[in-house]
């Protein structure tokens, strides 16, 4: 019985951080866009890197 004096308190403590920390994440904005970082990796860029010709002349010069 003693033991719950301790851990209701710190339970409800626990819970006030958690709820905060939610309540925080909210404001800041961390939750806003969940998608666009994972649609972002599927597209592609269709232009080729304007440094690729130049490296494949370099690893002609100096190959491994």
């Amino acid at each position: 019985m003693e033991s719950l004096y301790l851990l209701i308190p710190l339970s409800i403590l626990i819970a006030f951080v958690i709820g905060f920390v939610f309540w925080w994440t909210i404001r800041s904005g961390q939750l806003d866009d969940l998608e666009g970082p994972s649609w972002r990796i599927l597209h592609d860029d269709d232009k080729p890197a304007e440094n690729q010709a130049d490296f494949s002349e370099e690893k002609q010069k100096f190959p491994d």
